[in-house]
């Protein structure tokens, strides 16, 4: 589940992608090797699984709209004690949700998942290029958004 989360927006949405990635899971076991890792093999699946629900609900290519006053707008009243390091990671991840799909893929796959520029590409149909400047706005937007909060 903690890997669905940081891709979909809402719990509901990453309960019915980790559903689907269990379910190939099961289909899979026959094919499971014991020389991997069984939650290395479960993760890869369940992210072949978000980015392949990427591309089939993908209409049109998406257009990037960095809007900073959404970001402004969820920091006012936001009353987060920054010395909590759960607080922290709450923020973050409330401030990723608020990234553009692509954007916050590129991220979750480059920074969490540990894929090249190379992979990602490859994974998501863009180009190396498009893929690192999705990374560079979205670290942008973040670093943007919490130094609002700090300030």
């Amino acid at each position: 589940m903690s890997v669905c989360i940081r891709y979909r927006k809402n719990q509901d949405d990453a309960a019915e992608l980790m559903n689907t990635g269990f379910l190939k899971v099961l289909r899979s076991l026959k094919t499971y090797r014991i020389d991997i890792p069984f939650d290395a093999w479960i993760r890869r699946i369940m992210i072949n699984t978000i980015i392949s629900d990427y591309h089939k609900n993908k209409k049109y290519k998406e257009k990037i709209d960095y809007n900073v006053q959404e970001f402004d707008r969820i920091s006012k009243g936001a009353d987060q004690n920054l010395g909590e390091s759960n607080m922290q990671i709450e923020l973050i991840m409330n401030a990723m949700n608020h990234l553009p799909d692509t954007a916050r893929k590129v991220l979750n796959l480059y920074v969490f998942e540990g894929f090249t520029h190379d992979e990602i590409s490859g994974k998501l149909g863009i180009s190396q290029g498009t893929s690192k400047w999705h990374l560079h706005e979205a670290r942008k937007k973040l670093q943007v958004f919490l130094k609002k909060l700090s300030v």
